[in-house]
């Protein structure tokens, strides 16, 4: 499975910004999809994931209520609206599809797709 993150950029507090994967290959090996997030210095942590099959969304705390997962099964395509964007939002994001395990834990997904910068300006 390869993945194509786009979307990413500057943007001021309180602004929307929404990122996109497109996958390709063997899609039918995929479970989940997820997004995850590293800031300069902290460790890679979870933001939100869809299973690919019901469409059921699960999101980090810190993100809920802000951003929305979601998915185009035709296009192979997820989408991360984020809005009500905050600077402590600023990381790179990485799109990733797990074929199956734990859907917060970057361990369990095995496919990524490169990085796309978010920065969120105060």
């Amino acid at each position: 499975v390869q993945l194509q993150a786009s979307g990413g950029g500057l943007v001021q507090a309180g602004g929307s910004l929404r990122l996109s994967c497109a996958a390709s290959g063997s899609i039918f090996n995929v479970y989940a999809m997820g997004w995850f997030r590293q800031a300069p210095g902290k460790e890679r942590e979870f933001v939100a994931a869809i299973s690919w099959g019901p469409g059921r969304t699960y999101y980090a705390d810190s993100v809920k209520g802000r951003f929305t997962f979601s998915r185009e099964k035709a296009k192979n395509t997820v989408y991360l609206q984020m809005n009500s964007l905050k600077p402590e939002d600023t990381a790179i994001y990485y799109c990733a599809a797990s074929r199956g395990g734990d859907t917060y834990a970057y361990k369990d997904y095995h496919y990524w797709g490169q990085g796309t910068l978010v920065t969120v300006s105060s």
